[in-house]
């Protein structure tokens, strides 16, 4: 622990997410993953996370060694904005020494909090989230707006991915900590077969948001034409994205749609099984199933945006069409395929376990 933390007690609060116990999401299982850090490691800071009374049907007061606060707001959608802006002044407010705030959709108001708290704030940036699809004009030019104010005012900003650090300085000339995402505990849950009934005893995995920016309709569509296995998993009638897509590839004999698996046994089971994992993520950072997947060591195909080949070292095979992804599917032997599993195996342990997360956001405290 950095000695400046162990010359007084501190407080900190932990903000922009559902909550904690996490029910899902990156963030969510980032705040979850600081909690169990804080309470093996730091003891001597008091901490707390902001959590949406929305979320939550049973609102204790307590997660393991962190205080919960409320806001009576939803943490995602149109109301999410509001609900950081919220916790932000509550926590400023209340004295707190260091907030670590994750994603910038509140930033707003830090440079007024500034002036009139002594609060650190601490942001991680997220991904590049206004170039998602899914946005509009306006919400697109609010978003780079609140991007650019996190930015600029944050005493600490964290990116999650190099490739993240390396748009902060040439969009804003600004340098900021680079800080991934654990995968390991992926690892912990003890698997439940029954999750697993139904699906083949091999398969190529894919597991994502269905959402255009993930590229579900390529991986869809090049697995339409291969002789092999694929599950893919996700929330599939959240849109009609996803119900156009899931009408027009039901039927195939090689491809199961499987609806979106929450519960930590069942998704244990079904990438137990898994003989190769496809991501398609394209927007975003260092993205959590993919660093979580590569703890499972077997062959990675991914997207081949910058966010993935920094995440992977270059080393996992990329696609950027349906027919490349064919290609190096259908090119990939068994033995390249078990050292390929193997790297991602290896960076995984180096680069993406809590432990080693959880000690970089501490060590930030005391800067």
């Amino acid at each position: 622990m950095p000695k400046s933390l162990r010359k007084k007690r501190i407080s900190v609060a932990i903000l922009g997410c559902v909550g904690v116990p996490a029910q899902y999401g990156g963030f969510e299982t980032l705040a979850e993953n600081l909690v169990y850090y804080h309470r093996d490691h730091v003891q001597d800071v008091n901490l707390a996370v902001y959590c949406s009374s929305v979320a939550y049907y049973e609102k204790v007061e307590k997660f393991e060694t962190a205080s919960l606060r409320y806001i009576p707001l939803n943490a995602n959608g149109k109301p999410a904005m509001f609900y950081d802006m919220w916790s932000l002044i509550d926590a400023a407010f209340r004295g707190t020494n260091v907030v670590i705030l994750l994603g910038h959709g509140g930033s707003f108001v830090i440079p007024i909090l500034k002036l009139v708290t002594k609060t650190k704030f601490i942001t991680n940036i997220d991904g590049i989230e206004w170039r998602r699809e899914k946005w509009s004009g306006l919400a697109r030019a609010i978003i780079r707006r609140s991007e650019a104010c996190a930015v600029r005012h944050s005493h600490v900003l964290i990116a999650d991915n190099d490739a993240i650090r390396d748009y902060i300085a040439k969009e804003f000339d600004e340098g900021c900590e680079v800080i991934p995402y654990g995968g390991d505990h992926a690892l912990s849950a003890e698997p439940d077969s029954a999750a697993v009934a139904t699906l083949p005893e091999s398969y190529a995995l894919a597991l994502c948001r269905i959402e255009p920016e993930n590229n579900v309709a390529m991986i869809l569509e090049a697995f339409a034409t291969l002789d092999a296995p694929l599950v893919f998993v996700g929330n599939w009638d959240k849109s009609e994205y996803g119900r156009n897509l899931k009408a027009r590839y039901a039927n195939h004999s090689n491809i199961t749609i499987h609806d979106p698996v929450y519960e930590p046994r069942g998704l244990r089971a079904i990438r137990d099984r898994a003989s190769m994992y496809i991501h398609g993520h394209s927007a975003g950072g260092t993205n959590p199933a993919l660093v979580e997947m590569m703890h499972f060591a077997i062959p990675i195909l991914a997207h081949g945006c910058s966010f993935n080949r920094f995440s992977t070292e270059e080393k996992a095979r990329y696609f950027t069409c349906a027919a490349e992804l064919v290609e190096q599917f259908s090119s990939l032997s068994r033995e390249e395929g078990t050292q390929l599993g193997a790297e991602m195996g290896e960076i995984a342990r180096r680069r993406y376990t809590w432990d080693q997360i959880g000690k970089a956001y501490f060590k930030l405290l005391g800067d």
